[in-house]
């Protein structure tokens, strides 16, 4: 114990010396400019060519889409489908697949006109049938997948043409645009197949960027370049994505010239890449992330469903500390599921302190008493132990648990860390609700609808509200909230959400972290914009050497 509180006021007093880290994107932008490795003349062209090998800690799970919640099946499969809408680079909706597309009669009715000459890897063009095939997939209660709710919105999908078809609702649906920014599937490789044992799942067929030529389980997966992309091939040939489920070994790779970009831990990017030799070779990019970190219960667990309990825990968790220590002051605590800086945030809501005396307070209130032999919590007899489950190869999650165990046990609850490789910690404790308390992170989307998440709906075997929350003003609140168009309107509606999620403590809402990336210089087209940095990685391409000028 006296270990544990050395290791973290020794964190704490370090970064205290740090500069605070920007959240301001523009500054965090424009710093930037002056590491850039400039080219030597305004005239030298994108050329064709080149390879990127990125660093992975996760392997994709499947990748077709819908079928798969974690962020590297999302990720690496978002270069083999092309939806009817995408968000630009300033996160505005703009079309993508679609040629055109209209929002009428007050957003009850969407019609879309898609690109002629998008073509599938295997020659066949994707139309309006591939568009009302995944649709049919989506809807089908057969289908093994999380994310179907906005489609079972839909009253009518009405194909009106080869590319033309439209989307009818009983009541206007908030996020009804963001339903299609999602892949479309491929009707003359999927109908009929079942989509838990096809192949396509592990190979799949591609209209994107780019085509998967190589998975090499548990090591890495090889893209090429699509020669038929409609938007343009992409400038990089080869991207290869190299599993490495721990970022130490990550980051030997990178020094070692074995990978061109990966995300930095705090202490990477502010220790232990400084100096001429990476000011020269690299370029380094920080801003606050969308996503956030926490601590969830398992609202089944007996020890976990009062509500008491679960605020006692929050208050007894320093996450100021946690910032400072894990995070190195590279990020921000955070009170619920939305961005600071947002329409939506809830800014009227103040944090939970950190307090002992009162979490203590509040677990004596909820019938828990110290055993004065053993010096834990007791009810009814039964201690107060419960396992934090947590991914491997996440340093930083794996030390909030070990900091948050140290915390815990100072208000006598024993707490046992337990990490699992990512593919099984999914697959066979989140979908299937095989823990107590779980550390994870979440993606923090534009539109504030997270009905998945958080509606009595979806807290069934597989759902994404595999804490099992259920409250049913919050049932209400979304229901209404992705039901009208009147933005103040949701605006109350999701700040009453914020609060109710503030009283409950479903989640301990941990922090929000910045994003920390490295990219090697060699590497141009990279314009950082509010939607991050790939956005436009087509766009990128490989310079030569000798078209290169450091800076001093």
């Amino acid at each position: 114990m006296l270990r544990a509180k050395v290791f973290l006021i020794f964190f704490i007093s370090l970064v205290l010396s740090i500069p605070p880290a920007p959240f301001s994107y523009e500054a965090v932008a424009s710093a930037d400019i002056a590491r850039t490795f400039p080219l030597s003349s305004k005239s030298v062209q994108p050329r064709y060519g080149g390879r990127i090998i990125l660093g992975s800690i996760g392997e994709p799970s499947n990748l077709l889409p819908f079928l798969a919640s974690d962020s590297a099946s999302h990720e690496i499969g978002s270069y083999f489908y092309v939806a009817p809408l995408k968000y630009d680079k300033d996160l505005s909706i703009t079309a993508w697949a679609a040629d055109s597309y209209e929002v009428l009669e007050e957003g009850k009715l969407l019609r879309f006109k898609l690109k002629p000459g998008i073509f599938w890897q295997d020659g066949v063009e994707l139309t309006a049938d591939d568009v009302e095939f995944t649709y049919r997939v989506m809807i089908d209660p057969k289908t093994p997948t999380a994310y179907a709710e906005d489609f079972l919105r839909i009253k009518e999908f009405k194909k009106i043409g080869r590319y033309t078809f439209e989307v009818r609702y009983d009541k206007p649906l908030a996020r009804s645009l963001i339903t299609w920014m999602t892949g479309i599937l491929p009707k003359h490789a999927l109908e009929g197949h079942d989509l838990r044992t096809t192949p396509l799942a592990r190979k799949p067929l591609s209209c994107g960027p780019y085509i998967l030529k190589e998975w090499e389980a548990g090591s890495k997966l090889v893209l090429e370049a699509n020669e038929r992309y409609f938007e343009g091939r992409p400038y990089i040939d080869t991207v290869i994505y190299r599993i490495i489920p721990d970022l130490a070994t990550m980051f030997l790779e990178l020094k070692a010239g074995k990978l061109d970009m990966m995300g930095l831990t705090p202490q990477q990017y502010r220790f232990q890449t400084n100096g001429p030799e990476w000011k020269e070779q690299w370029r380094k990019y920080a801003y606050l992330s969308s996503g956030y970190t926490f601590l969830g219960y398992n609202l089944r667990h007996p020890f976990f469903q009062d509500a008491r309990v679960r605020k006692a825990i929050t208050c007894g968790i320093d996450r100021k500390s946690i910032v400072a220590a894990v995070l190195l002051g590279e990020g921000m605590t955070t009170v619920g599921p939305y961005k600071p800086g947002t329409w939506v945030y809830n800014t009227a809501i103040r944090e939970h302190p950190y307090d002992p005396e009162l979490a203590g307070r509040l677990l004596q209130e909820a019938g828990w008493t110290r055993n004065p032999k053993t010096g834990l919590l007791e009810k009814d007899g039964v201690p107060f132990r419960f396992t934090i489950l947590t991914n491997q190869g996440n340093t930083q999650r794996i030390n909030v648990a070990v900091i948050i165990q140290s915390m815990l046990k100072e208000l006598g609850i024993a707490v046992k860390v337990r990490t699992v490789e990512w593919a099984a910690f999914i697959k066979e404790f989140v979908d299937k609700g095989n823990f107590d308390a779980i550390i994870l992170g979440w993606n923090i989307l534009q539109d504030p609808d997270i009905f998945d998440v958080w509606h009595s709906s979806k807290a069934v075997s597989g759902g994404l509200n595999f804490t099992w929350f259920k409250n049913l003003e919050v049932d209400e609140i979304l229901d209404e909230a992705r039901s009208t168009m009147d933005m103040a309107r949701r605006k109350k509606l999701y700040d009453r959400f914020q609060e109710i999620l503030h009283e409950e403590q479903p989640y301990t809402f941990l922090y929000i972290p910045n994003t920390l990336s490295i990219v090697n210089a060699r590497y141009q087209g990279i314009e950082p914009a509010p939607a991050g940095l790939m956005y436009n990685f087509i766009h990128w391409w490989v310079a030569r050497k000798e078209n290169l000028v450091p800076q001093q």
